[in-house]
């Protein structure tokens, strides 16, 4: 018989669903629209989270990083990583499970000439003088180091910077905006190309 919880012929893309949401929060103003929290472990098997931003790169989910980063080595040994979204003007939840795969070396550099100027010169600061993480005397001493930092001429990419892509195999999307007070929980699992909902109980 039938699983009945199954439906995948009516079942929606969770990522485009995602996607939405977001825009929807962008137009609203929300401060974590473009945002993510990624959980990975630790050498020492410590659980460790951080705020991403999180990218739309050729309709993928993705977030770059910079390889003298602690956490490069967290994404370099994990079998899968944890997202969470969160759209607090909209009242909704995104937890994804995700398989991770490299951005190519060539998108990665033509992403990183649309970045700020600051970031910019972050990466290259990892790069040739301060690893990302690293204890410096006080604010002051960054801004200098930051500030002197020497820079390529043309401005490109340094080797250290690195994009993931964000390949979600489960989805779990809690709506608390709901009339009646009861939350909309719904659990996405990718099987075989198909996307399978499940309503759960929030």
């Amino acid at each position: 018989m039938r699983d009945t919880r199954d439906i995948p012929p009516t079942t929606p893309d969770p990522i485009t669903w995602l996607r939405e949401d977001r825009a929807r929060a962008q137009t609203a103003r929300d401060p974590c629209a473009g945002l993510c929290t990624v959980a990975t472990v630790d050498a020492e098997g410590h659980p460790q989270a951080r705020t991403l931003v999180l990218r739309d790169v050729n309709g993928r989910l993705a977030v770059f990083l910079n390889r003298t980063s602690p956490k490069w080595i967290e994404f370099d040994q994990a079998p899968s990583v944890a997202v969470v979204v969160w759209l607090p003007v909209l009242n909704l939840q995104y937890r994804l499970r995700c398989r991770i795969e490299p951005v190519p070396d060539a998108l990665v550099a033509a992403s990183w000439q649309l970045r700020p100027s600051a970031p910019k010169r972050l990466d290259w600061l990892y790069t040739a003088t301060l690893a990302q993480g690293s204890v410096v005397r006080d604010r002051a001493h960054l801004l200098e180091a930051l500030e002197s930092v020497p820079l390529p001429d043309p401005l490109v990419a340094p080797p250290t910077a690195a994009g993931l892509y964000l390949d979600a195999f489960t989805v779990d999307r809690l709506d608390l905006a709901q009339p009646d007070g009861v939350h909309d929980r719904r659990h996405f699992e990718r099987r075989e190309g198909d996307w399978h909902e499940r309503i759960r109980v929030p």
